[in-house]
């Protein structure tokens, strides 16, 4: 793994840095965090092909854990329409 050394670092930046890190529970290793998350790969990896809309949704939400709904409720929402009857309408 190779060395970085960043030369006339602000001590400003260095400080906020360092805060950073510590609000996350981190060493100064969340610079390298920061790094990662700001530089893009040169060759991102392929997005496998989904089969159906539902697959490509998981797989956007699964890295971030998903998302939680809350159920819907089962029933009708309103009474059915009868056509038995043609003087009803």
């Amino acid at each position: 793994m190779a060395s970085l050394t960043i030369r006339k670092l602000d001590e400003g930046l260095k400080k906020r840095l360092r805060l950073q890190a510590a609000r996350h529970g981190h060493s100064m290793e969340e610079a390298r965090r920061i790094l990662q998350a700001g530089v893009r790969p040169a060759n991102p990896p392929a997005k496998p092909p989904a089969d159906n809309v539902a697959d490509a949704i998981r797989h956007i939400f699964d890295p971030i854990g998903g998302v939680e709904l809350e159920p819907l409720p089962r029933g009708t929402l309103r009474d059915i329409p009868r056509f038995d009857d043609e003087n009803e309408w």
